[in-house]
């Protein structure tokens, strides 16, 4: 991969790798956009096949980062670190403490989370190395597990979905297909539970199927999910599940779920509108997370505030929807606009020129 080429195609301002012989660590840290405040985004530690894999990743998910926080409305940019090492073997205190390190000589740039890989306890090591972290745990003054908001968003915007395509915002006896069922998965899952909805999920771990069958959930196989009946299907594991040979298995009104990068390309979006499917762009339903941790940065947290802009997401989607029909674009490309519009504005206010 050229770098600088991949940078430039995607308007990437910088990205910075590191290596550490000591601890084993090797990283990336991508840089999208720094016009609305500085980039954030969570550390993703996983076994890539190669470094380009990981480079990729990178910049394709700083780039979602900085969409999900300019079409929330947050004052912050785009950003994504990614440790190339398998999380259940390779991760240490010395790792993540040197990963800190890396983290803090970027001077407040880059603000990390946690993400795939990560969590809580992995923030508290990172934090003994530099303060540019956000998500702590509350007891440390941060806004702890920003699983618990995600899911929350991911309801709202299933539910303004739902009240576009069936005149209705109600749940009570939809089916949801959930294709993944994971900390965020689960908290969607029981708002969807609360409503009366019928769950079906999948996942491939046994843990994440057994929390899902104490929850009430009915279980079926990785595979069988896709073709599962469903009024709402729900990627909620890793990205680019729907694609030109997933959508011809569908039989949902609303593809609505918490995972980043669901479409593998951007015809696939296109075509489940000429299908009829109602897809919410997962950077404006899964914006829960980021407007947790948004709140805490340079003043206390407060979960009434970030529970409040998290509720926002269903009138942000139902925005969406009227877009995507005024102007006969897809939902995905009317989310963009929505972040992209805001961009634009704001760069025209502090005089800032882009190519």
């Amino acid at each position: 991969m050229e770098i600088l080429d991949s940078m430039a195609r995607f308007g990437h301002e910088q990205v910075a790798m590191y290596n550490d012989p000591n601890t084993g660590l090797r990283g990336i840290i991508a840089i999208h956009d720094t016009t609305l405040g500085p980039s954030c985004g969570g550390t993703r530690m996983w076994p890539y096949e190669s470094e380009t894999d990981a480079l990729a990743d990178a910049l394709r998910l700083s780039l979602a980062m900085t969409y999900k926080s300019a079409a929330a409305g947050l004052n912050l940019g785009g950003g994504k670190g990614v440790i190339i090492g398998d999380p259940r073997t390779q991760k240490s205190e010395s790792l993540l403490r040197s990963w800190g390190r890396f983290v803090d000589t970027l001077g407040g740039r880059y603000l990390t989370t946690t993400d795939v890989g990560t969590n809580g306890r992995d923030l508290e090591s990172i934090h003994q190395e530099t303060r540019h972290v956000v998500g702590l745990d509350v007891t440390l003054g941060g806004s702890g597990d920003t699983s618990i908001m995600t899911g929350l968003g991911v309801y709202m915007g299933i539910k303004a979905c739902a009240g576009d395509a069936w005149g209705s915002d109600s749940l009570r006896g939809r089916t949801i297909a959930m294709q993944g069922f994971g900390k965020v998965a689960s908290h969607t899952a029981k708002h969807l539970l609360d409503e009366d909805a019928r769950v079906i999920a999948t996942d491939i771990s046994e843990d994440a199927l057994g929390k899902a069958k104490s929850m009430g959930v009915q279980v079926v196989g990785a595979e069988e999910i896709f073709d599962t009946p469903c009024d709402i299907f729900a990627p909620c594991a890793l990205g680019g599940v729907i694609n030109k040979d997933s959508i011809q298995r569908l039989s949902c009104r609303i593809v609505a779920g918490g995972a980043n990068n669901q479409l593998a390309t951007e015809a696939d979006g296109e075509e489940l509108q000429r299908r009829g499917i109602t897809y919410a762009p997962d950077f404006l339903i899964n914006a829960g997370g980021i407007i947790n941790v948004s709140t805490e940065i340079g003043q206390p947290y407060n979960p009434d505030r970030a529970r409040q802009q998290t509720e926002r997401i269903y009138e942000q989607m139902s925005a969406v929807l009227t877009t995507s029909r005024n102007k006969e674009i897809s939902t995905a490309r009317a989310a963009e606009l929505l972040a992209e519009t805001r961009l634009a504005d704001v760069r025209r206010v502090r005089g800032i020129f882009r190519g």
